[in-house]
Formats: C-alpha cells, sequence, structure tokens
C-alpha cells in the first residue's frame, strides 16, 4: 500500500512539474506577444502623430488662403456668410404622408431611462 502512495504521489509530483513547465512557456509567450503589441501601438501612435502634424500643417489659414486665391477663377470659392445658409423655414420638409403622425414621444436619458413624453413613469 505504502508503494502504491509513493507512485501515485510520483505521478503527481510529474504531472505539475510538467503542468508547471507549459504554463511557463505559455506565459512567456503572452509576454512576447504583449510586448508586440506596445511596439505595434507605439509605432501607430507615431504615425497617428506625424499626420496630426502634417494636418494642421497643411490646413495653415494662409496656406488655405494662398490656394484659394490660386483656384479662384475655377472653383469660385467666397468667405462663408450667414445670408449663405437657408433658415429653417425654407427647408424643404418631407410630406406627411410618408412620415406619418407621430403617436407617442419619448425621452430617453444620458444614462439609458426612457420614459413616453408627458408621464413620469420610466419604462
Amino acid at each position: 500500500m505504502k508503494g502504491l502512495t509513493y507512485v501515485l504521489l510520483a505521478l503527481a509530483v510529474i504531472g505539475l512539474g510538467f503542468w508547471a513547465y507549459r504554463e511557463n512557456y505559455a506565459t512567456q509567450a503572452a509576454l512576447r506577444e504583449a510586448r508586440a503589441l506596445r511596439t505595434q501601438i507605439a509605432a501607430a501612435e507615431a504615425r497617428l502623430d506625424r499626420l496630426h502634424a502634417e494636418w494642421a500643417y497643411l490646413n495653415r489659414p494662409d496656406r488655405l488662403r494662398d490656394l484659394v486665391m490660386m483656384n479662384f477663377a475655377r472653383l469660385e470659392l467666397l468667405p462663408l456668410r450667414p445670408e449663405a445658409f437657408a433658415g429653417v423655414e425654407q427647408v424643404a420638409m418631407p410630406p406627411t404622408s410618408i412620415l406619418g403622425p407621430i403617436s407617442s414621444s419619448w425621452i430617453v436619458s444620458s444614462d439609458g431611462a426612457a420614459a413616453r413624453l408627458g408621464t413620469e413613469e420610466p419604462l
């Protein structure tokens, strides 16, 4: 009986050693992958910073003004003025036959709670 216990304990120790060996290599592989991902993220952030700098450089007001002046005859771009925008009453709305009548309204808060308009009880 004592011999069987020793054999079972030896098998348990061998099994735990094998499990620890596999876990060690799995952990090392996960750490390598995390390191590679951090490197990729750093490279992507550097590219994004460079793109932001290029965008800021290309959108300088003096450069845009010069581009407008160079292409004025072809594009006929004018400065934005309030008269260039239509009023709400001038916007064409679809006929009500397409939309149909609004039978009920809902109020939705930023926390996701919703209630019918005109009632205070949540749904």
